[in-house]
């Protein structure tokens, strides 16, 4: 944040930590420090630090880092990458057609989703090939990176996914609400390849 509002005095901040400062720019950096606090305390590498930047409320630039696999996910004018120790590679979602052959992953049905939401999302993963479980961000940079074809969460804020929607989408993905709207300042999100 400090490093921000030195290099860019007129931008807004938003992060899940320290509230929102307003800026003047028509920008907005969105952060949140560590996505996946759970997987975090415990050791898995499921978690990542979120940087987006929003211009006029639309996010132009996603980065997700995993410093402990040491990969950089980024995302912007309608290209995603990756960097690793082996390079940097483009992102593309993998095309799949039908739930039948999906993988599907959410952070955790039972913590995160209510009654109704959870027999939704059961619906949708029976349909599917293979579930996996606590995914938090990382999740959906197994999205861009085509392993996994759709992440169903619920109760997100802004800062959870403003970085995500350019890379998801910069990878050939969709980003939407339940109901396939563009997305607010979170709830109840899809992210497909």
């Amino acid at each position: 944040r400090a490093m921000i509002g030195e290099s860019f005095p007129e931008d807004g901040i938003l992060g899940e930590e320290f509230g929102n400062v307003p800026g003047t720019s028509g920008y907005r950096w969105v952060l949140d420090p560590i996505d996946g606090t759970r997987a975090f305390i415990a050791g898995q590498p499921m978690w990542g630090t979120l940087i987006g930047l929003e211009h006029e409320g639309e996010p132009v630039l996603g980065v997700l880092d995993q410093p402990f696999l040491r990969e950089r996910f980024t995302g912007s004018s309608g290209k995603s990458e990756m960097r690793n120790s082996a390079g940097v590679s483009p992102l593309v979602a993998r095309t799949c057609e039908r739930l039948a052959d999906a993988v599907i992953c959410t952070t955790h049905p039972m913590v995160h989703f209510g009654d109704r939401e959870r027999k939704m999302y059961w619906r949708v993963e029976r349909a599917c090939r293979l579930s996996r479980y606590g995914g938090d961000c990382y999740a959906y940079g197994l999205v861009a990176m085509g392993f996994v074809d759709l992440v169903i969460e619920t109760n997100l804020k802004r800062w959870d996914i403003a970085a995500i929607i350019p890379i998801v989408e910069g990878a050939g993905g969709i980003v939407t609400d339940w109901k396939g709207n563009r997305l607010g300042d979170g709830g109840n999100v899809i992210a497909a390849g």
